[in-house]
């Protein structure tokens, strides 16, 4: 009439600009009717003072999960694109790393564990998991900036601050915290290991010298108690240990082996030159004719066991008794069904001569032991001959590598690394623990087969007046019998996979052994 437009005060003409106004506010997430106004074209992920508080509480969770999911993403959808495209970038090159130590696992291991135990490779990844770590606490900061929690509700705004730290625990606290693993390892590895490069199989097996050590204080140095030689099959990983009886005489060292001019006629001294003796007294006396050996004493017993089994020893690995019952508990005890009662205490005091206190039994039957019963259980001596021991020796060895899991590995990685750092002491390299993992692995498909020097697969008298010769062609005929086997479990298995039931306690006789000697029920055992 006056010539204005009805609408030129801003307000709706009728109910079809009423409903139009009604979707452009739904659009942009007006979802609270205290926030109808008019339209205004901003995107809530953005701009949230425009938003309601519904559409705000979705937008904070829907940031914070793509934090957590995808780290960047909520930068880059927010407006902060530089920092979330960096972030994508780093995601990208996280996931092609998990990929290719996924397909590592599958198909070949031993470049993944060299990567992780080398000592550089194994710094920079300690630097980039905390890279990781700071970087995602750093973007949860951001993110929580972003969602701006001074517009939430206040219930809202308590529970999205909660989900914050909680996430940041989570994730960079669990970064954080496999750093600090990759750092136990690295220094655990560091300790133990040797350097140098890996050494090659002799006839397609590693041969590896395996002592118990004591050093008690009752004792002038340490003495190897137990003696054993594991041989590994360098392709199916089927181990077979070769015990070595601490008074075996004689001991004849190979033409190479500097032992071999101090005692060209073998360690035949006296009464006193039995094979435990060889380590303390080449540790007094002959240490120089091994000049580059950290351990002269561990390597001419590798010369001894060499010309007593006539195969060729390439490393050793001492475990000292004295820390054995930490180790033990490490891996949260051994299970052994144990044959016969066996003492804890006993024995003969070397000062008095008068017979020790027994405080307990170890009893018959199955018996799931920690540190302290599994190192009674391999070293008690009353009521045992020197050949039982040796029997529990070989079932506690079993049932360790039974026990040596996976998942005891992982959740029990600290206590096993700071235990071996102070019970293991060996010369196999760093360099070669790719493969050998590869070897555990594959050994664990098969039984462990085992053989002595001794009774019972000879009589009492043999380690006083060993046939070296006869020796030499059981071992071989043990190893060969061994090596038979995995052909035949690969032609049987599909695809020429090695199958075998699981770790036992199989025990190839040789057809030409002399007499055997009967263990008493003392040294009988198995490993469930």
């Amino acid at each position: 009439m006056n010539g204005h437009h009805p609408r030129a005060h801003g307000v709706p003409a009728g109910p079809r600009a009423a409903d139009d106004h009604a979707t452009v506010s739904a659009q942009r997430g007006l979802d609270d009717a205290e926030h109808a106004g008019p339209p205004r074209l901003t995107d809530p992920l953005r701009h949230p003072q425009h938003a309601g508080a519904g559409t705000r509480a979705r937008r904070a969770w829907t940031l914070l999960l793509s934090t957590l999911v995808v780290p960047g993403s909520a930068q880059l959808v927010a407006g902060r694109r530089a920092t979330g495209r960096a972030a994508l970038r780093v995601d990208v090159v996280v996931w092609a790393a998990l990929l290719l130590a996924g397909l590592s696992v599958l198909l070949w291991r031993t470049p993944l564990v060299w990567f992780l135990t080398n000592s550089v490779t194994s710094l920079l990844l300690i630097a980039g998991l905390l890279a990781l770590a700071l970087g995602w606490a750093v973007l949860f900061f951001d993110t929580l900036r972003l969602i701006r929690p001074g517009l939430l509700a206040r219930r809202t705004r308590r529970a999205v601050a909660a989900a914050t730290v909680a996430l940041m625990l989570v994730t960079s606290g669990g970064l954080a915290y496999s750093a600090y693993l990759v750092s136990v390892a690295r220094g655990a590895v560091g300790e133990v290991f040797g350097g140098g490069l890996p050494f090659r199989p002799s006839e397609g097996r590693y041969n590896i010298l395996l002592m118990g050590g004591d050093s008690g204080e009752d004792r002038s140095g340490r003495r190897p108690d137990s003696m054993s030689v594991l041989s590994v099959d360098a392709d199916t990983g089927h181990t077979v240990t070769i015990s070595l009886p601490r008074n075996l005489q004689n001991v004849p060292f190979p033409e190479d082996s500097p032992m071999a001019e101090v005692y060209p006629e073998g360690f035949n001294c006296g009464d006193e030159c039995i094979l435990n003796a060889l380590y303390t007294d080449v540790t007094n006396n002959y240490a120089e004719l091994y000049p580059d050996a950290a351990d002269p004493g561990a390597e001419a017993m590798k010369d001894a066991a060499e010309g007593a089994l006539g195969i060729e020893v390439q490393a050793y690995a001492l475990i000292d008794m004295s820390g054995f019952e930490q180790l033990v508990d490490a891996l949260g005890g051994i299970t052994v069904d144990v044959g016969g009662r066996v003492p804890i205490g006993g024995g003969t005091d070397m000062v008095t001569g008068l017979p020790n206190e027994i405080f307990g039994y170890i009893e018959p039957g199955v018996q799931h032991m920690d540190g302290y019963h599994a190192l009674w259980y391999a070293r008690s001596r009353e009521g045992a001959t020197d050949y039982d021991r040796q029997a529990r020796q070989r079932c506690v060895q079993a049932a360790m590598l039974k026990q040596l899991n996976p998942v005891n590995v992982i959740t029990r990685f600290q206590e096993l690394a700071q235990s071996g750092t102070e019970v293991v002491q060996t010369d196999i390299p760093q360099s070669q623990i790719g493969s050998f993992v590869n070897l555990a692995l594959k050994a664990k498909e098969h039984e462990l087969e085992q053989f002595a020097a001794g009774p019972p697969f000879y009589d009492q008298s043999f380690p006083t007046y060993p046939d070296y010769e006869q020796l030499h062609a059981d071992v071989d005929r043990v190893l060969e019998e061994a090596t038979g086997r995995d052909a035949q479990d690969a032609e049987a298995a599909p695809g020429g996979t090695a199958v075998g039931p699981g770790l036992g306690m199989a025990v190839p006789v040789p057809a030409a052994l002399v007499t055997a000697q009967e263990l008493t029920p003392n040294g009988t055992c198995s490993v469930p």
